[in-house]
């Protein structure tokens, strides 16, 4: 990979800045956050199990607690792999840029990929790492975590096993299902091998400055704005796995939250709350970035979750499981029937 090409220590320098360091806490509150979130973890992958019957692997993906900054420099290191394809490609077509071309270009990307970093770093509760080798890994957000159940008034603890119980549930779908990640990274390669920079640069700069203007494309994301038919056909795909993904985490929370988490209904009615309350910035920045469109994921793969265990049961909708073929499409997502008539 011609990682020259983005200069990544500067987005990580820059991402690191731009995310803060979090809540104030003292030195007894973060060793409690971090053992109680490494105890959660823990506790979590039982849980799991028995409620969705998927037997993960021995904990082949490590658990990291991180902070901001640790995020930024393991998002980097996954954005680096993912877009791997896309600088090849670049550099096949034009040649590697060299000398004061390749300095300022790669720093120019450098600070847009660290900004990108930055503003997802305060919000990020926790995330698998599908793409980390050899497994993967888990990791868990400590100062956002603390600052969101700080803003909700929630119970810490309680809250930090509701988180786990989410996370961990990602890491169960990619180490009980093992051709999840190369499905998963084939497609991500697919849309970046599809990804024709002049379009972006003649036409995306001026879509995106609409859109911040709060012009005709406000509504869009990244995808909708410079995406090509190719790439909107991969992403309506990677759309209903994401969902599935995401939909199955949600139910599995909420499902196991009850018997083990004793303010669970208080924790998720404050939680939906928060999300509506955000910033006209903050909104724009989301619908660029297809947030908007990943609590939609939520919403709408937890539907589909339940609407298919509730007619067949558990047992019968792990049948999603048995091959990249039985996945939803983003149509199926929000019809669960037509999942159902396909596949069982």
């Amino acid at each position: 990979m011609n990682s020259s090409m983005v200069d990544w220590d500067l987005a990580v320098s820059l991402g690191s800045r731009l995310a803060g360091e979090g809540p104030d806490v003292t030195r007894a509150e973060a060793e409690r956050a971090v053992a109680e979130l490494r105890a959660g973890a823990d506790r979590s992958t039982g849980l799991v199990r028995e409620f969705t019957g998927l037997v993960a692997a021995e904990r082949t993906a490590p658990v990291l607690i991180v902070d901001r900054p640790g995020w930024v420099q393991a998002n980097a290191d996954g954005f680096a792999t993912i877009l791997a394809p896309v600088i090849e490609k670049l550099a096949s077509k034009k040649g590697p840029p060299s000398g004061l071309s390749l300095a300022i270009g790669s720093r120019v990307t450098g600070a847009e990929v660290g900004a990108l970093l930055g503003f997802l770093a305060g919000k990020v509760l926790g995330q698998f790492d599908p793409f980390h080798d050899p497994s993967g890994r888990l990791l868990l957000v400590a100062p956002n975590i603390v600052h969101v159940e700080r803003e909700l008034d929630v119970d810490p603890t309680d809250f930090r096993l509701w988180v786990c119980l989410h996370e961990e549930t990602h890491r169960v779908q990619f180490t009980a299902v093992p051709w999840m990640r190369d499905h998963l990274f084939g497609e991500m390669q697919a849309i970046a091998e599809t990804m024709e920079p002049s379009r972006f640069l003649d036409d995306g700069i001026k879509r995106i400055t609409e859109a911040l203007k709060g012009g005709r494309e406000s509504g869009q994301s990244l995808i909708d704005i410079i995406g090509t038919p190719e790439q909107k056909e991969i992403v309506d795909r990677v759309t209903g796995v994401m969902s599935l993904l995401e939909g199955h985490a949600d139910v599995v929370m909420d499902g196991v939250g009850p018997s083990v988490i004793p303010s669970v209904e208080h924790i998720r009615r404050r939680f939906n709350e928060r999300r509506k309350g955000v910033g006209t910035l903050d909104k724009i920045l989301r619908r660029l970035l297809g947030l908007d469109a990943k609590m939609a994921q939520y919403r709408d793969g937890a539907a589909f979750v339940r609407g298919v265990v509730d007619k067949v049961g558990m047992d019968d909708f792990n049948a999603v499981w048995e091959r990249p073929e039985n996945l939803p499409s983003k149509a199926e997502i929000t019809d669960h029937a037509a999942w159902m008539a396909r596949v069982l």
